[in-house]
């Protein structure tokens, strides 16, 4: 039990807004993406900035509450909210400075993707980060950070120059490439476990115009189009970020196609792509010349917040035929709209750089895999997990024994050494170096070295 007193003080102590269940604001602000995830903290702290923060560590450290850190609140596993305990919420601190000359930018974790894409545009400038513009930028880059630019300029992680951090000591380092650099090393990939991250500082790089876009075929055409985009995205050049789905449209109909995001000179995205928009007969062919910052929101309709999610990923051996037919069969069985498959491509600058260079070490693989659900009805989560679930199990002959963190359900912590792969005992003696008492648990937690 905390007396009011302390809550008193501990209000006092912060220049952000405190709330509890019985304030109007609480239940708006507890809420993340996930409706899946439906917990009530004891107290949500809206930080104002780092002292704010320091502060929180301290008050959970000294009345025994666990801390959640919600940035975007976009994580599927719900990461950012907890039972009974304290919430760091960032959606105050949305600050940004770009500095055009240096090509840098200054961030707060606040922030969600659109928010800072349309900050660096202003510049022509831009950096990896993920593919849905709603999604917070503090943990998707501490994740790693897959994106459309990932084959062209790496990822999120690895365009970090430097990062504030809030230690299990309550004090606030910097971690860069000339102070604390272990912990730099660490905060790329798997940053949430040694602190809280109160500023980022990302490398930028000149985009303007892409030609970007889906292209969408019936699924009677699955297969051949499957195939399609395999042969193509193999020899994908690194300008180009690529994905495949099997999805239902808005009004219901089942399609399968490839979205596309080419960020070098539009004459030669359309050679680049002449292959792939060659192929077949689509139901449409969306692909245009397009601001980044709209190329980033245009998947965003087809994962929606608030809804019902439960998904199931991990990055696959090769694509070949067993894939393909194992990915069609459970489509075309799914039992809801909301159901559908979706691979990521990664290859050039996400692949190149050595696995053990930054904390995000599952580079070895060229394709990511998800299964995901959702759906506004609960009255669908038991067939879409158990649909989800026996999917998964029928993949195991193809995927490759690692799973891209931010993607972790909340049902998944014996995934943990897979999502840190080759990394993971480097960053337990990394966790009892920072953080021995593992305080901060909320995350795909790795426990500190014995």
């Amino acid at each position: 039990m905390i007396s009011e007193v302390a809550t008193g003080e501990f209000q006092a102590s912060l220049r952000g807004q405190l709330l509890t269940p019985t304030d109007s604001e609480y239940d708006a602000a507890r809420k993340v993406f996930n409706a899946m995830i439906d917990k009530r903290p004891k107290l949500i702290a809206r930080c104002a900035g780092a002292a704010d923060v320091i502060r929180c560590v301290q008050f959970a450290r000294e009345h025994g509450l666990p801390l959640s850190v919600r940035g975007g609140g976009h994580s599927v596993a719900g990461n950012g909210v907890s039972d009974g305990g304290l919430m760091v919420d960032f959606s105050r601190m949305k600050g940004i400075r770009v500095d055009p000359v240096r090509r840098t930018a200054m961030a707060q974790p606040g922030l969600i993707l659109g928010e800072f894409d349309r900050e660096t545009q202003a510049f022509g400038l831009a950096t990896t980060l993920g593919i849905v513009s709603l999604t917070g930028i503090s943990g998707l880059t501490l994740g790693g950070g897959l994106g459309w630019l990932m084959s062209k300029h790496g990822l999120a992680c690895d365009n970090l120059l430097s990062a504030d951090v809030v230690t299990a000591e309550g004090k606030l380092i910097t971690a860069s490439p000339a102070e604390n650099e272990d912990l730099f090393w660490g905060v790329r990939g798997a940053g949430a476990n040694f602190g809280v991250v109160t500023s980022l500082e990302y490398r930028l790089h000149p985009v303007n115009e892409v030609l970007a876009g889906l292209l969408l075929y019936d699924m009677s055409q699955a297969k051949d189009v499957f195939r399609s985009y395999g042969e193509f995205s193999r020899s994908a050049p690194d300008e180009l970020g690529t994905g495949f789905g099997m999805l239902s449209t808005p009004d219901g109909n089942p399609v399968a196609g490839a979205v596309v995001v080419y960020s070098g000179p539009a004459r030669e995205g359309e050679k680049v792509l002449k292959p792939l928009r060659s192929f077949g007969t689509p139901l449409a062919d969306l692909i245009q010349p397009m601001s980044y910052v709209k190329a980033q929101s245009m998947l965003d309709a087809s994962y929606p917040p608030g809804l019902y999610h439960y998904w199931k990923s991990g990055f696959l051996r090769e694509l070949n035929e067993g894939v393909m037919e194992t990915m069609i069969s459970f489509v075309r069985s799914k039992p809801t709209p909301g159901c559908q498959v979706f691979l990521e491509h990664l290859h050039g600058a996400a692949r190149r750089i050595p696995a053990t260079e930054t904390a995000f070490g599952n580079r070895d693989t060229e394709y990511n895999f998800m299964i995901l659900t959702m759906s506004p009805d609960p009255a669908d989560i038991e067939k879409n997990t158990r649909w989800a679930r026996e999917f998964w199990a029928a993949m195991q002959p193809f995927v490759a024994g690692r799973v891209y963190v931010n993607y972790l359900g909340a049902d998944e912590a014996d995934r943990i050494r897979e999502a840190y792969g080759p990394n993971y005992d480097r960053l337990a003696a990394l966790k009892k170096k920072y953080d021995p008492t593992n305080f901060f648990r909320l995350n795909p937690n790795i426990r500190p070295a014995a």
